[in-house]
């Protein structure tokens, strides 16, 4: 595929395309009797569920109530100790590592002037921290929380926050995300969009198609001419 062209912004997904969901599960195994990729997985699982659920049903709650709700359901599935592990993984959400490459790739794009963006369902307080954690205060031009319009994604609202924002057109920004829905979502939207295939998932059956693939944000400033 040739290079996306006339691109002036790149608009980033947090929670699973810079920073690693499974970390704070990963990073407390030692007590988790053996079950800390079940706990990631369900707990990211019926975080996104309840995202959903709560848009269509119209009972939007910002997403650290969402993110701890999810937890609650997964702990209680595997059975595992609320009461002592709750808390401990809660607090390690707030810093969940980045993925290696995303430090550097950031400040290359920075370096060409491209405006940066992130665009996350994370509450204002949660995205402070991540960002902060990773030493990135520097490098985004703005942090948008879908707080600001009361509605998780994929609602068209949320993706007409960075065109808000950034003043311009969705089709000179390009989109990158790790969540599948979220990529072909934004595509659908307008934005032109790189869908960060990490883990080689299988293509959604939704609209629209992204405009590539990368398994890594290394090979994004390859693909932006």
């Amino acid at each position: 595929m040739p290079p996306l062209t006339d691109i002036r912004a790149c608009v980033f997904d947090a929670y699973g395309t810079l920073f690693d969901v499974a970390a704070a599960a990963r990073d407390m195994q030692d007590q988790l009797d053996g079950q800390w990729q079940p706990l990631a997985e369900l707990w990211r699982t019926k975080q996104l569920q309840y995202t959903w659920l709560r848009g269509l049903g119209g009972r939007h709650a910002d997403f650290w109530q969402v993110t701890g709700d999810a937890l609650d359901f997964a702990l209680a599935t595997l059975g595992l100790d609320a009461a002592r592990l709750r808390q401990p993984l809660m607090d390690l959400y707030l810093r969940l590592g980045h993925y290696p490459e995303v430090p550097d790739t950031l400040r290359t794009l920075k370096a060409r002037g491209l405006k940066l963006a992130i665009l996350s369902n994370g509450s204002p307080q949660m995205l402070s921290a991540a960002v902060a954690n990773a030493g990135l205060e520097d490098v985004f031009d703005a942090v948008l929380s879908v707080e600001s319009v009361g509605v998780f994604k994929p609602h068209p609202s949320v993706y007409q926050l960075a065109v808000d924002t950034l003043g311009l057109p969705a089709g000179e920004m390009c989109f990158l995300s790790s969540n599948g829905w979220d990529a072909f979502s934004a595509k659908a939207f307008g934005y032109r969009v790189l869908w960060c295939n990490r883990f080689g998932q299988a293509p959604e059956r939704i609209p629209e198609t992204p405009d590539g693939e990368i398994r890594s944000l290394a090979d994004l400033p390859g693909r932006l001419a």
